[in-house]
């Protein structure tokens, strides 16, 4: 099993989907890394050299925010909007939508389990 940027990549997966894993990586990118690195898309991780895995590990140190800085940048740009006190920061504060999306019914997600209204028949 390879380890990169902290994470533990599946060995018996192709290597594009296992880059997935790591938090930052979504499709385009992992193809993206796979040409830089010169791996077919065919290859499987328990295929893999350690020469490849460093080549892997290095294309994303150079290049990518991945895992604890990415989730540190975002946990900021949050904050940051919350401590301007724009709308969407208010929307982050309250534990809304953020993006538009209608409160009246559904937006379960963000508001939590539905609370019981004591007293309200119909």
């Amino acid at each position: 099993m390879a380890r990169i940027a902290g994470v533990n990549i599946p060995a018996n997966k192709r290597v594009e989907i296992a880059l997935r894993y790591i938090h930052g990586i979504g499709p385009s990118k992992a193809t993206e890394i796979c040409e830089k690195v010169g791996i077919p898309r065919e290859r499987r991780v328990n295929q893999l050299s350690d020469s490849e895995v460093l080549q892997i590990r290095e294309a994303i140190d150079a290049g990518y925010t991945v895992e604890g800085d990415l989730r540190r940048e975002v946990a900021v740009n949050i904050k940051r909007l919350m401590d301007m006190g724009c709308y969407r920061g208010l929307r982050h504060r309250r534990g809304l939508p953020v993006r538009g999306q209608r409160t009246h019914t559904n937006a379960r997600t963000r508001k939590g389990p539905a609370r019981p209204i004591a007293g309200k028949k119909k």
